[in-house]
Formats: structure tokens, sequence, C-alpha cells
């Protein structure tokens, strides 16, 4: 049988290359990303020329049921899933209190936390069943520092990282691995980073701290960090964890912005 690894925000940076690496190990990777078929389609086309097995669906994750269908779909025509990725941002922009709709700061708890309370919801009594089962979730430095005009994003984020506490709390003994990793800087990534500053700023920033700098986080390294936890002995498991570039202070060392 099929070693199963679901990605849930499998676009260019962390997604697609986690899912390249658990591909090259010989899992079949079921990448789901809200938008952008045309990348999804490019993504499985790479796995799949790289000798891996990989398939694609699109996914919002707001909608009701949506993320429940995708897991049971999966799990009935590929087979068991061993792993899931959870790697849905949930960044909002820079907005001041004012600025923020309880709709948008509704959002923002709604990808990154409710959404993360609903994989583990449908997976975890299969994967308890199962006898176990790993559970990695991409998180950021808002999860432990807020800043002004990160209402919305800070709160969510730390929300996530409150829920994979309580996940560890419970499943732990029952086997499922839970492991929230800290994104503590810049992640050199077109699909996030890129959109959100825009190609020029983008590019700008990769020749003053990226490529041969290595100032910025680099996603095809940081998929190795990601696949060693998700195998880790059961006696030495990880359970959070931070990433950032060498040249970066860490969160607890900078002032608030």
């Amino acid at each position: 049988m099929e070693k199963v690894c679901l990605i849930i925000g499998a676009g260019a940076g962390i997604g697609g290359h986690v899912g390249k690496r658990f591909a090259a190990e010989g899992f079949h990777v079921a990448l789901c990303r809200r938008s952008d078929q045309e990348g999804l389609d490019r993504l499985v086309s790479e796995i799949k020329q790289q000798g891996g097995i990989a398939s694609g669906y699109l996914l919002n994750v707001v909608k009701e049921d949506a993320i429940e269908n995708c897991i049971h779909v999966i799990e009935a025509e590929i087979g068991p899933i061993d792993v899931v990725l959870f790697n849905l941002g949930a960044q909002i922009g820079n907005r001041s209190l004012e600025e923020t709709s309880y709709k948008a700061f509704e959002l923002g708890w709604r990808m990154a936390t409710f959404a993360l309370f609903r994989v583990a919801a449908t997976l975890f009594p299969l994967m308890t069943e199962r006898g176990g089962g790993t559970l990695l979730v991409t998180s950021a430095t808002a999860a432990v520092r807020g800043n002004a005009g990160q209402h919305s994003h800070a709160a969510a984020m730390g929300g996530r990282r409150m829920l994979c506490q309580s996940l560890n709390a419970e499943y732990a003994s029952r086997g499922i691995h839970v492991v929230h990793i800290l994104i503590d800087g810049a992640v050199d990534a077109p699909d996030t980073l890129g959109k959100m500053l825009g190609a020029d700023k983008f590019q700008a920033l990769r020749e003053q701290r990226g490529l041969e700098h290595d100032g910025l986080l680099l996603p095809k390294k940081m998929a190795e960090t990601y696949f060693h936890v998700s195998q880790q002995h059961r006696s030495a498991w990880t359970h959070e964890l931070d990433l950032r570039s060498f040249s970066d202070l860490a969160w607890w060392n900078h002032e608030p912005k």
C-alpha cells in the first residue's frame, strides 16, 4: 500500500518543495491549493518528471465540508494518509484596528485555526485507528509575538500554536506526532512573499539578501527539516521548532514594529 502525504497549501514555496521531498522518498503526494490550476498541474508534472507520484486538488478551505470531503476522497482513492502538512497562511496584510473589518479578522481565524481544527477532527480518528500519523504545521513569528497592524494574523496564528499544543497533549499518547514549525523570517517563495511585495520589490530583496547571500529562507533546504521531523522516533519527538536564516535575529531579540 502506498504511503500518502497530504499537503494543504501546496504552492511554489514550502508546500511544493516539501511535496517534492516526500515524493523522493516514495510517498504519493496529494497536493491541495486554493486556486491556480495551471500552477498545481505544473507542480504535479514536476514531481512526476522526477520519478515521484503526485495528485492535485483545488481546495477552498473556508468552504463548508471542503476539507472533510477532500480527506475522504484521498483516503478512498489513494490510501491512508500517513503525513499531513498544513501549510496555509493567514496574512491579510498590515492593517490598523480601524481598517480591520470583522469579516477580515474572522477570515484569518477560519484559515489559520479553524481549518486546522477541521483537518485534525477529520483525520485524527482515522490515524488513531491505524496506530499513528504525523501532522506538520507551518506557522509564523506572529504565533509568538503580536505587532501593530497584525491583529487578525497574530490572533489566528497564536490560536494555531495553542491548538497544536492541545492536539499534542491529547494525541501524542495515541501515536500522532504534531509539530508546530515556526518560520521566523522571509521565505524565498514567489507564491507568498513575491505576491505580497510585488515582482520588482521581491527581486530586489532576493538580490540584496537572497540568492548567493542565503539571507532568505530557502524552501528546498527547509523541506529537509520537515521530512526529518516527520521521521523521528517517538522517544525523541520534536513538537515545536523555529527556522530562520543565519543572518536574522531571533524573534525574541527584535523590537516590535
